[in-house]
């Protein structure tokens, strides 16, 4: 399995030495089955000295077989937490635009389900690796015992083997379509959670997301599990009858046909007998791993950034005094909604508002100068030198941002990641009449159970907290109550531009549009700047008459 390929490229020798003790284990159970033939059935040595060799034996295999066991699944472990980790920090480094194609709901998925489904094939591991050594090394025993009866057994267990696999096979193709529809029961379950509060007023859309959406998913997924715990449950029955029927298949070699005598027909069965167990852990173990390599799968079909461990090391933001976007473009897919060209000029200090009708292109051209979507053609120039892909972390690095779909942190930071000064801390919390709302312990905030008025606020303070020189506000104000959007535009807006902030405004509110540096427009994916008359006229009405944009 690639899966396990992929493990012992990251733990090579540890995952050699797993290795030996299994070999080691299934060699000291050979040997324990040998001495019992040797000494009990064949010789039958009525020495006392045969019992402490015997328990000494037994003792050391068990040892030895815990051994190997505890090792593997400490390595199955170890590979879990390294993945785990690289998923995290490989969607850390994918593209924005990447991650919203993939989706919460897949990418939740992948973290819980995928990633669980690989740790239990790693706890059952050493069952299958168990069961595959101890087969082959019996197999070896019985052949020097009675070739003859080895080459029936061996087509016996063959057969036994192959109607297991098919048996599995099955299996595998339910799982693989379950991992499908549990993406699908994900994205039920967050309309559940995300939409509780419309769906409690619409008793008829809960009627129909409940029986016509998650009643469809949910029994589909019973239909596949329940299939595919038949096909598997079937595989250990066959498995297990069959195994019982080489003992008796091994007792008609020896006695009806000859072949061997009553001892070594004992023997065979006494191995046949230690060799059923391992063997049926085996088959049993085959699901899960078959589950894992789906679970894998789907994993590497995220197509994430390649993994790197560390976060690189920005070097400071220059003292910069121009952004320029120049005949930038970008498109959703192949023949998705277009915005631009786009060309703008950026100065330092600056506060720009950007108006603009619903489905105008704002939010993208807003993903568009932070660096967060990377254009299909055109460049970002900073003084005048370009930036490329190479330069885009250092890029965003001047940015702060509050955007529509805020997402609060419980840590306030500084410029270069470390605690906030709490100076500045209190002095925002003041300006945002948050300092009897906020419950802070250090840096970090122990209350996010907020309004969605006070969790604008106090992400508007997470961003000003970062010290960084562009602050982009997306409908920061249209949560905010009209007297504190009045403080927000005549006040907290030239305390920005005082501290030397540049601030780039998404906005619809008409009322204070005079406050603005620069004022422009983005109309069907086009941007354009409003002068003069245009921009004494520019109003909500005005500002509607884009509502049939894309």
């Amino acid at each position: 399995m690639e899966l396990l390929h992929v493990v012992y490229k990251q733990y090579r020798w540890p995952f050699i030495m797993v290795m030996v003790l299994s070999l080691l284990s299934a060699v000291l159970g050979i040997g324990l089955i040998a001495f019992i033939n040797r000494e009990l059935i064949v010789s039958i040595n009525s020495s006392l000295l045969v019992l402490p060799k015997f328990l000494g034996l037994l003792l050391l295999l068990m040892a030895v077989t815990l051994g190997a066991q505890l090792a593997l699944t400490q390595l199955g472990h170890h590979f879990i937490y390294r993945l785990r980790g690289e998923f995290i920090k490989r969607i850390l480094d994918t593209r924005v635009e990447r991650i919203e194609q993939i989706g919460n709901a897949q990418l939740l998925a992948g973290l819980t389900s995928d990633v669980r489904n690989i740790t239990l094939a790693f706890v059952r591991l050493p069952e299958l690796i168990q069961g595959i050594i101890l087969t082959i090394g019996c197999a070896a025993y019985l052949a020097w015992l009675s070739p003859k009866m080895m080459i029936i057994t061996a087509v016996w267990v063959t057969i036994t083997i192959i109607g297991g696999w098919l048996l599995v096979s099955r299996v595998y193709r339910h799982l693989a379509t379950l991992r499908e529809t549990e993406d699908r029961l994900y994205k039920d379950y967050q309309t559940v959670i995300d939409g509780r509060k419309e769906l409690a007023l619409n008793r008829d859309r809960a009627r129909q997301i409940y029986e016509t959406v998650y009643q469809e998913d949910a029994k589909s997924y019973r239909h596949h599990i329940v299939r595919a715990d038949t096909f598997h449950l079937s595989a250990v029955n066959w498995s297990n009858i069959m195994m019982l029927g080489a003992i008796g298949l091994a007792f008609f070699m020896a006695n009806s046909l000859g072949w061997a005598d009553t001892g070594v027909a004992a023997t065979y069965s006494l191995t046949l007998l230690f060799l059923r167990t391992p063997l049926l852990q085996a088959v049993g173990a085959l699901p899960t791993l078959l589950s894992a390599q789906v679970a894998f799968n789907k994993l590497r079909a995220f197509k994430l950034t390649d993994y790197r461990e560390e976060f690189s090391a920005l070097p400071p933001s220059k003292n910069w005094q121009t952004l320029e976007l120049r005949d930038v473009v970008f498109h959703y897919g192949d023949a998705g909604f277009a915005v631009g060209p786009i060309n703008m000029t950026l100065k330092r200090g600056e506060l720009v508002f950007l108006i603009g009708g619903n489905g105008s292109g704002k939010s993208t051209l807003a993903m568009l100068l932070t660096g967060l979507y990377q254009p299909v053609s055109g460049s970002i120039l900073l003084d005048g030198e370009e930036i490329g892909l190479a330069r885009l972390d250092e890029y965003r690095k001047l940015f702060s941002a509050v955007f529509t779909d805020v997402h609060l942190f419980d840590r306030l930071i500084g410029r270069e990641g470390e605690a906030a000064d709490p100076a500045l801390v209190q002095q925002w919390l003041e300006r945002l009449k948050m300092q009897d709302k906020l419950k802070l312990e250090g840096n970090k905030v122990l209350n996010l159970q907020l309004s969605k008025g006070q969790s604008k606020r106090l992400a508007l303070l997470l961003a000003t907290a970062e010290q960084r020189d562009i602050l982009l506000l997306d409908e920061w104000a249209a949560d905010q109550d009209p007297h504190f959007r009045r403080i927000f535009y005549r006040e907290l807006l030239p305390w920005l531009q005082g501290m030397g902030k540049t601030v780039f405004a998404i906005s619809h509110d008409d009322h204070y549009f005079i406050h603005a540096d620069r004022l422009l427009e983005m109309r069907e994916g086009q941007l354009s700047e409003l002068t003069g008359t245009e921009r004494e006229q520019a109003t909500l009405d005005a500002v509607k008459r884009t509502d049939t944009a894309h």
